[in-house]
């Protein structure tokens, strides 16, 4: 059977409205990837895996099986433009599954420190965000028949959460001996980052860090320039950011073949646009690693 012409301008109708960033929140919404339930290692497909165990109590046999997951809600990835073209010309779009996580981490998330998330304005408070790990595609025929909401206000909130899909495809992959001599100054960051300690004043003031390998990250000797992007100063702590910056880079293992420029504490208005091009952030869930 094939599309009517009423049907494609009923389901053009429907998309109108809709715009990236925009969710829906409809009763049953699923969320599909394939696993081999041999070897589950998500929470959907070792629930999966489960039932099946439970209901034929038989191995379960190797090979890709669908699994679903139902969510809470869903979050349009596709860019507007896409999104209100004509469905026979662009059929798809791409979505993500909302999540729940730990409210101290919704701060983060929005504050671009955690590029595996979006922050999604319309459900901040119930502190559920955009899993940006799980992207799915579908035909627009089904988003016709949702109940949009809008994801976002201003345009602002807009360009913070294009800016957020653009930051997960676009990570720098930082070779693996910076990645090993940075250890532990990551895992400093995260420990430290939501304590009530001068710490983590420093660090929630922190707008972003930023890295750059002189003369390339392939040299055999590589010097490091730091840039601690200040987005304020920290509250309730005495500021001496060259004490704070000096004992935070003592935790980079520099016995290898980086070595470290004084670091730099400014705002980003002081930063030259070279210093920023070709520099690379750092996240602070985690670092790249080049595959």
């Amino acid at each position: 059977m094939l599309l009517t012409k009423q049907d494609e301008q009923e389901i053009d109708q429907a998309l109108q409205v809709w715009r990236q960033g925009d969710l829906s929140r409809d009763a049953g919404l699923e969320f599909l990837h394939r696993a081999d339930l041999s070897r589950p290692h998500s929470p959907a497909s070792v629930q999966a895996a489960e039932e099946v165990l439970t209901n034929d109590g038989e191995a379960i046999e190797t090979g890709a099986t669908v699994v679903l997951d139902e969510v809470q809600g869903v979050v349009m990835l596709s860019q507007t433009c896409d999104v209100v073209r004509n469905c026979c010309l662009r059929p798809f779009v791409e979505i993500a599954p909302l999540i729940k996580v730990d409210e101290l981490w919704v701060e983060e998330i929005r504050r671009l420190k955690r590029p595996a998330f979006a922050f999604v304005p319309a459900t901040a408070d119930e502190h559920l965000v955009a899993d940006l790990d799980r992207t799915m595609t579908l035909e627009k025929s089904l988003v016709s028949r949702w109940t949009r909401i809008s994801g976002w206000e201003t345009d602002d909130e807009l360009r913070d959460f294009a800016h957020a899909l653009a930051r997960k495809r676009s990570r720098f992959a930082f070779p693996d001996d910076f990645v090993a001599a940075a250890r532990r100054l990551q895992t400093y960051l995260s420990s430290k980052h939501n304590s009530q300690t001068a710490e983590g004043a420093y660090l929630r003031a922190l707008y972003e860090i930023r890295v750059r390998a002189a003369p390339s990250w392939d040299e055999d000797e590589v010097l490091l320039s730091w840039w601690f992007i200040k987005e304020a100063e920290p509250a309730g702590v005495e500021v001496n950011w060259s004490m704070f910056l000096d004992r935070l880079l003592a935790r980079f293992d520099q016995t290898g073949r980086f070595r470290l420029d004084p670091p730099n504490a400014c705002r980003l208005e002081d930063m030259t646009a070279r210093d920023y091009v070709e520099s690379d952030r750092l996240d602070l869930d985690r670092l790249s690693i080049q595959a």
